[in-house]
């Protein structure tokens, strides 16, 4: 059974097509709700509203389309949204806790370091929230630009540049905060080139 009679059987209330497609996207959501909050427990919190939302949306969405953009839409609006209440959370604990000392530890070795997708996940978490996600969404998530395109309800070319000016504004962020990575942080147009 493909994901349009999958979708339609959903549309219908049948538990099985519903479950399988829940289980042929779980992760990708996950993924990017994970890269957007960078907690699991939180990232797990919103993959299960994604999939309750969508569930409660399913008749209105057209099975003719992919599913996986409409669902990591969804969860991209829940987890920035569960951010911006994280946010105002973490600038309240902060204010308490500004006298204590960060215990930050830099790498021991940092020329001897390679690309590491950890800090440069942490690098694009420097960037703002649009640039983040397009960065998630084509490479973390390895989307099609047509896909990301869908996810964004951009145009392809939109997704195109924003991902241009994106990865400039990464490299500028590897460049001032993780100059141990630069060595590995190959051009952005031959990255971009590479992808689509």
């Amino acid at each position: 059974m493909n994901e349009a009679d999958l979708a339609r059987g959903a549309k219908q209330g049948e538990q099985a097509a519903w479950t399988a497609l829940v289980s042929a996207h779980q992760e990708a959501v996950f993924r990017l709700a994970y890269l957007i909050l960078g907690e699991a427990e939180e990232a797990r919190d919103v993959t299960q509203e994604t999939f309750v939302a969508a569930l409660r949306a399913i008749d209105r969405f057209d099975v003719n389309r992919p599913l996986r953009p409409w669902l990591l839409k969804i969860a991209a609006n829940s987890a920035r949204n569960r951010r911006r209440s994280l946010g105002r959370y973490l600038t309240a604990l902060r204010r308490t806790l500004r006298e204590m000392p960060d215990h930050a530890n830099p790498p021991a070795d940092a020329a001897a370091k390679a690309v590491d997708a950890h800090q440069l996940w942490l690098a694009a978490r420097r960037l703002d929230a649009a640039d983040q996600e397009i960065i998630y969404l084509r490479f973390f998530l390895e989307l099609p630009v047509a896909e990301a395109a869908e996810s964004l309800g951009v145009a392809p070319g939109t997704v195109k540049s924003r991902l241009h000016r994106a990865l400039g504004r990464l490299r500028q962020v590897v460049e001032s905060e993780y100059p141990w990575l630069i060595e590995g942080f190959t051009d952005e147009r031959a990255v971009a080139s590479q992808q689509e």
